[in-house]
């Protein structure tokens, strides 16, 4: 079993920066592919960026490309989401998850794990 609670979301204006933070626990995380979905208002929710278990690989969507960074630290149990340039329609809940099959990454956008997910709100 893999625990993940996610820290700093927050109210932000246009063009600012925010980095959130996702701490995991439990084994074996260190195997999980991570990722970091949003769920805006009436919307579905979205991988917006995973990182494969051994940090070789990572994947964006479209909209968030060259604006956002996914890392991971395996010493700290930590995943990081580094957004910068925000925009209003980055505004969500964003949610940390995990995948326990290494080799569905980039394949399926089927998680195991979740946190309980942060805000992320940027006004105009």
């Amino acid at each position: 079993q893999v625990q993940l609670v996610e820290s700093g979301g927050g109210s932000v204006q246009t063009g600012d920066s925010l980095t959130l933070s996702c701490a995991a626990s439990g084994r074996p995380w260190g195997l999980f592919n991570m990722g970091w979905f949003r769920q805006a208002p009436g919307k579905e929710r979205e991988l917006a960026a995973a990182i494969a278990y051994n940090g070789d690989s990572t994947y964006y969507i479209d909209s968030v490309k060259g604006r956002f960074t996914i890392s991971r630290d395996k010493d700290k149990n930590a995943v990081y989401l580094q957004m910068d340039s925000l925009k209003p329609e980055d505004t969500a809940v964003y949610y940390c998850a995990a995948q326990k099959n290494p080799f569905s990454f980039g394949v399926s956008t089927r998680y195991d794990f979740w946190g309980q997910g942060t805000q992320v709100t940027v006004s105009s």
